[in-house]
């Protein structure tokens, strides 16, 4: 029970190597391995960077070789989802490619289609891999997840995925369909819980899209708000009102074992989110690090655990 949990890499190849290095890990056999440690990874290990199979390989490899352990992130779903043609449309696929919306999601995964788009039979070994990450793992001591813990989404999914908690080709076809079972509880696990903003309030995300929906701080238990919870730029959120969210989709977290997660982009120091609970995604994808949370049994997590380069 000693992991090294690790963010989101995003084709930030000399970040990922730097970061095993910095926490001993070194490259024996062509994978990298620590002689009393395993590294977790908590999934988006593409589209944004510079070397994207480069990514994807040496977080394969050292699955391959036993000193890593990882899960499937909304990046990951979504390259199944753009290669996987629609049986209900020919000539579509199940992650749309055409239309406005199919040039935003063209461009999100421009860096990843850019290294595989000539390589047919790469393209399809990198995503018949994908297809082996489970979506959570509950391992002896902690748990992680991409974006949010939800018991009930993952009782509800559970009996549909395999015995490894994987997603099955039926499965990634629901899971496309939106309003669905499937497609609900698979955007809560890698996307994180969603809810629509008070009338007259909106925002732009990252890539500069308006949006009317907001992603929330799942793991505050201790406020019900909009404004506490919404995950959006500080003086856009200081403009929200002090009400409920109508329709909370949060369950409780049991606080049975420290969990950690990914996918939302943190900025500054990295810190733990509750006293359990750690996100270990800090934009490494543009000018933030990549982070790593050192974990050795602690039941309460500790700031100074974190590791960061670049």
């Amino acid at each position: 029970m000693a992991y090294d949990v690790i963010g989101d890499i995003h084709g930030q190849a000399d970040k990922l190597h730097a970061l095993l290095a910095h926490l001993g890990y070194r490259n024996i056999k062509g994978a990298y391995r620590h002689p009393d440690r395993t590294a977790i990874f908590v999934g988006d290990f593409i589209d944004r960077g510079p070397r994207q199979i480069d990514s994807v390989m040496t977080v394969r490899r050292m699955l391959d070789a036993g000193s890593a352990q990882a899960i499937m992130g909304n990046h990951e779903f979504n390259a199944i989802a753009w290669h996987t043609p629609d049986p209900l449309q020919s000539g579509e696929h199940l992650r749309v490619r055409t239309g406005t919306k199919g040039e935003k999601n063209r461009k999100q995964h421009a860096a990843f289609l850019k290294e595989v788009q000539d390589k047919p039979e790469l393209h399809k070994e990198v995503i018949d891999w994908f297809m082996t990450l489970p979506l959570w793992l509950d391992l002896p001591g902690i748990r992680v997840v991409h974006a949010c813990w939800h018991k009930g989404y993952m009782d509800e999914l559970a009996p549909h995925l395999t015995s490894k908690n994987q997603l099955t080709p039926e499965l990634i076809e629901s899971s496309s369909r939106a309003g669905s079972m499937p497609y609900v509880t698979v955007e809560a696990l890698t996307k994180g819980l969603e809810v629509q903003l008070p009338t007259g309030h909106s925002f732009k995300d990252k890539d500069e899209h308006v949006r009317h929906e907001v992603r929330i701080k799942w793991w505050n238990e201790t406020s019900s708000t909009y404004r506490d919870l919404a995950l959006m730029p500080d003086e856009e959120r200081e403009l929200l009102p002090h009400l409920s969210i109508e329709s909370d989709p949060r369950t409780p977290y049991d606080n049975a074992k420290p969990l950690f997660f990914g996918h939302y982009w943190m900025t500054g120091a990295p810190a733990r989110q509750t006293a359990i609970a750690a996100c270990v995604d800090y934009s490494a994808a543009k000018e933030g690090p990549l982070v790593a949370y050192r974990w050795d049994g602690e039941p309460i997590l500790n700031n100074g655990n974190f590791w960061k380069v670049g």
